[in-house]
């Protein structure tokens, strides 16, 4: 995109005012977005929301749809190809519009009715994760987005990104499976294994709040490393080294907790593979070690 060229900034549409749309809705307002409408089911919760956006409340998605240049589709991401035929058929959807979605695993197809109806439609997808509205506030700006957008909205979809802060990137629709894939392995399945790593040391006799305690300067310790060394020199542990006696006392210590050893051993496996990269494990090593992960526990 040409910097010197000046975007338009449109009046904005949020159907669907939850964490993302009011955390969204919040940073336009501030770079001088004027929120025109947002909508949802509940008005009170609406109410809420609204002071973070501003923006006259409807509950009509398809009313609220006519008050903008832009209408952001920020609701659950089954909903999305529902609303947007529903306002669409309603008249909420006019030539020249730009219709967005902020699905990160779903494709343009799911704007196809407001397409078809003459909108320009995209994807802006924050790669992030939203516990709440006022972490979400805070977190937006610095982080990625993945752009999956008409030809025609490209510059504009640039621009917007920049406005709330954060760091574009373009997407293919059929890369946006894997794209969020990654991005589910890095927050929920990270917070899947912090929350096992707890409830092991729950097992001890340790409290939540002792067992967080416990392991969190380590956790804190490894994700700087990450930051400042990358992945695969960060590893450490018995997968980096080739310790096979003592991967051999893990898989006997989880021999009763089957769920908790599956993951083990197939993480165990990816793990094998960064030591072999980083050329701290023994080749030799590797190899015994993946029989052990596989079951084969007398080697």
């Amino acid at each position: 995109m040409d910097d010197n060229k000046k975007i338009k900034k449109d009046s904005i549409a949020i159907l669907g005012l939850g964490k993302v749309g009011t955390a969204v809705g919040y940073l336009l307002n501030k770079a001088g977005y004027h929120i025109s409408a947002v909508a949802g089911r509940s008005k009170s919760s609406l109410q809420q929301r609204a002071e973070y956006t501003g923006g006259m409340i409807y509950t009509s998605f398809a009313e609220a749809s006519l008050q903008a240049d832009c209408i952001l589709l920020t609701t659950a991401d089954d909903a999305i190809a529902t609303v947007c035929e529903t306002i669409t058929k309603a008249g909420g959807v006019r030539p020249g519009q730009k219709v967005i979605h902020m699905s990160g695993a779903g494709d343009l197809d799911l704007l196809q009715a407001a397409k078809r109806a003459g909108a320009h439609v995209g994807c802006i997808h924050p790669l992030q994760s939203f516990a709440d509205v006022e972490g979400a506030i805070n977190s937006i700006p610095g982080s990625t987005f993945a752009i999956t957008v008409q030809e025609d909205i490209r510059d504009w979809s640039v621009a917007f990104v920049h406005d709330i802060g954060g760091l574009p990137f373009f997407l293919s629709e059929d890369d946006k499976p894997l794209y969020h894939v990654a991005a589910c392995m890095a927050s929920g399945y990270l917070t899947t294994l912090i929350h096992t790593v707890e409830e092991i040391y729950c097992s001890l006799g340790l409290s939540r709040d002792a067992a967080i305690h416990a392991f969190w300067p380590l956790v804190r310790g490894t994700l700087k490393n990450i930051e400042t060394k990358g992945a695969v020199s960060s590893l450490t542990g018995p997968f980096a080294r080739g310790d096979i006696t003592t991967i051999r006392k893990h898989i006997r210590a989880l021999s009763d907790k089957p769920a908790y050893l599956d993951a083990y051993c197939s993480m165990g496996i990816l793990a094998l593979k960064i030591g072999i990269e980083n050329k701290t494990l023994p080749i030799k090593n590797a190899g015994m070690i993946e029989k052990l992960l596989k079951g084969d526990v007398t080697k």
